[in-house]
């Protein structure tokens, strides 16, 4: 008879891997929707540009991956099958998201999904409350954080290059829009990739293979590849929407705007507090947006992104609770 434990275990890893795939090229978006809206960049140079600094980035720390494998629910009291309809859950949203344009939040995916599969598991008592506090804290202070600096930010370069020509300090900041999205890309990898690299360490301890949560350097390798090559795969639909529908970008902003959002999120990663890139990126484009006039920000685009965020964590969750009922008759 085959290990139907260990089975479990393969299907969690390559769904876990599958995850970051399409996490790569959903927040694509994140890094470079802005340097490519301004011609900072063609599409294909930002893309793997994007995917590069995304591995560099996800192979730098660990602690946003404990703050998942952890602080959501004991690995103790989880089974292969909770990790893996969660995963299902997280990719299903992300999916039904990236078709419609929706830069939804994979964080706030996977944190919904694994919630669900827990609660249908075995109810809200397994669930660590105090850490999903600082959780979910995190991710709904970090787009308030980031569009009050994004408005500062570039308030203060507004100060410094008022008497500036406009041609002239497009260009030049058109160069240094390669640098801050090259920035956004390396903190997007140090946070998004972190995520899969909780689950499947979580799984690993699940199953007995390891006896502490530390993260296994293969994990960490594997989920950073998963995570680039979905990068280099591109996800046009979400760039148009936040570097072109959302609000109109010269090269200063988008560099205020890459620079602000990196700065939240790796600070967020070094404390290994898993914000959500997506909506930290997004916005600090509004607090950009704002700092023109309000007029320059596409509000009906800006109510999407809004539903996106408060539905994301309820409706993955419900997804990864429906993803459980069926796979239990036939996993279980």
């Amino acid at each position: 008879m085959p290990d139907l434990a260990l089975i479990m275990l393969v299907l969690v890893i390559v769904a876990a891997l599958a995850f970051d795939y399409i996490n790569g090229f959903h927040d694509t978006a994140n890094a470079i929707a802005t340097c490519v809206s301004t011609r900072a960049l063609s599409v294909k140079a930002a893309i793997f540009m994007a995917a590069f600094l995304n591995f560099a980035g996800a192979m730098v720390s660990t602690k946003v991956a404990s703050t998942i494998g952890k602080g959501i629910v004991d690995a103790n009291n989880v089974t292969q099958l909770v990790v893996l309809a969660g995963i299902l859950g997280a990719i299903i949203w992300n999916l039904i998201t990236w078709y419609y344009g929706m830069p939804s939040s994979s964080s706030h995916a996977i944190i919904g999904g694994i919630m669900g599969a827990v609660i249908a598991h075995s109810g809200t008592a397994t669930l660590h409350w105090k850490g999903l506090q600082k959780i979910v804290m995190a991710l709904i202070l970090s787009p308030i954080i980031g569009v009050a600096i994004g408005f500062v930010f570039m308030m203060i370069v507004m100060r410094l290059f008022h008497d500036s020509n406009p041609g002239p300090l497009n260009k030049n900041f058109r160069k240094l829009q390669v640098a801050s999205a090259a920035f956004m890309a390396f903190s997007h990898g140090t946070a998004d990739a972190q995520k899969s690299m909780g689950v499947i360490t979580m799984a690993l301890l699940s199953y007995g293979l390891i006896p502490s949560f530390d993260v296994p350097t293969w994990v960490k390798i594997s989920c950073a590849i998963a995570m680039g090559l979905g990068t280099a795969a591109g996800g046009w639909r979400i760039i148009k929407t936040i570097g072109k529908d959302f609000v109109k970008l010269q090269p200063v902003h988008g560099f205020c705007v890459e620079t602000a959002a990196a700065g939240v999120i790796l600070g967020a990663s070094s404390i290994g507090m898993p914000v959500s890139t997506t909506h930290v990126i997004t916005s600090t484009i509004l607090g950009v947006g704002v700092s023109k006039r309000l007029t320059a920000v596409n509000w009906n685009v800006a109510k999407r992104i809004v539903w996106a965020w408060v539905l994301t964590i309820p409706a993955a969750a419900l997804v990864a609770f429906m993803t459980y009922q069926v796979l239990l008759p036939l996993l279980g």
